[in-house]
């Protein structure tokens, strides 16, 4: 087993909600297993698909299983049970914190003049071509 892969208790919570139904025809080569553990490689490095270790299967099937786990909203379902569990448990504390930020822009975003253009050979029906008032208008303190 590889570090970063699912230990047997991980596995043994997850296969309930990771099952497919049963296929007729030539057994798996791959298990489910493997390929989940691929999608968890692929996710926790941020590597292309492309670039999954061969022995977690073929990236086409690992990402074959993503895709139609995402499209069964199975994703949805694994992460709503498992912060059900922890809740119960009382390992999630649910504080809600309100923060505000500020944003300032550089003065040219605002539309000021730059450096070598004045207001008077800026092209008609630009922003700051327009006749200016009050305390933006050229010369005002």
């Amino acid at each position: 087993m590889g570090r970063g892969n699912l230990t047997n208790g991980q596995w043994a919570r997850l296969e309930p909600c990771c099952r497919g139904g049963i296929k007729s025809g030539r057994p798996p080569v791959w298990t489910r297993r493997q390929l989940m553990d691929g999608i968890r490689w692929r996710a926790r490095t941020g590597a292309p698909w492309r670039d999954v270790p061969e022995c977690y299967g073929p990236w086409g099937r690992v990402y074959d299983l993503f895709r139609r786990r995402q499209r069964d909203d199975t994703w949805a379902r694994i992460v709503t049970q498992l912060q059900a569990e922890a809740d119960a448990k009382g390992l999630i504390t649910w504080d809600m914190k309100i923060g505000s930020t500020v944003c300032r822009a550089h003065r040219h975003v605002a539309g000021a003049a730059k450096r070598g253009i004045s207001r008077r050979n800026r092209p008609a029906g630009s922003p700051s071509s327009r006749p200016t008032t009050g305390s933006d208008a050229p010369g005002a303190a």
